[in-house]
């Protein structure tokens, strides 16, 4: 019983900390977050990475969020993406459930002299499939290659974005504390 409970409240602990992936630099070699890699003096290849708890959309505005950032940081007024995508990578687990261990009898000392219902009993579960369960888990990933410029965005251009615009409207969508201070 006392595993079980514990069992219990370690997983409500962990469930309570996992949060979608917050705006912020990837940890070397493939951490959650963002990353950039500069191409020439004024393009960049920009990669953001969330955990299975961030939805595409944050993930593609944490990416142009990162692109705008970088883009003032850099000198420059505007960007243009270049070439962009989205990857979502799903993989399927499965696992049995650890809430039925023990014997079977006939309920807690607490409910003695009655008895339990032998299926809601402490006891062994009823088998795979009853005390399994099947999780698809997708984490999103979005690249972007952007050539930054100075000035007034390419009116004709549809792919181009003014850096502080994009700031601006972007950061009520953006995860964490660290985009709400801006420039």
């Amino acid at each position: 019983m006392f595993r079980s409970l514990t069992l219990v409240a370690g997983a409500l602990i962990l469930a309570a900390c996992a949060t979608a992936t917050p705006y912020g630099p990837a940890e070397q070699g493939g951490g959650y977050g963002f990353s950039e890699q500069r191409i020439e003096a004024d393009r960049y290849r920009i990669t953001f990475r969330g955990n299975s708890l961030t939805s595409r959309e944050t993930v593609e505005n944490s990416l142009l969020y990162r692109a705008a950032e970088l883009t003032l940081q850099q000198g420059f007024d505007h960007f243009v993406v270049l070439e962009n995508d989205t990857e979502a990578r799903t993989s399927v687990r499965r696992t049995a459930s650890p809430a039925f261990y023990g014997r079977y009898g006939y309920g807690y000392p607490f409910y003695r002299p009655y008895y339990a219902f032998p299926y809601y009993a402490y006891g062994f579960g009823w088998g795979v499939p009853y005390d399994s369960y099947t999780r698809e888990i997708t984490r999103y990933s979005a690249i972007a290659f952007v050539s930054m410029g100075e000035g007034e965005k390419p009116a004709d251009n549809a792919r181009a974005f003014d850096a502080r615009e994009v700031l601006e409207n972007l950061r009520p969508y953006v995860i964490g504390d660290q985009a709400a201070q801006g420039y």
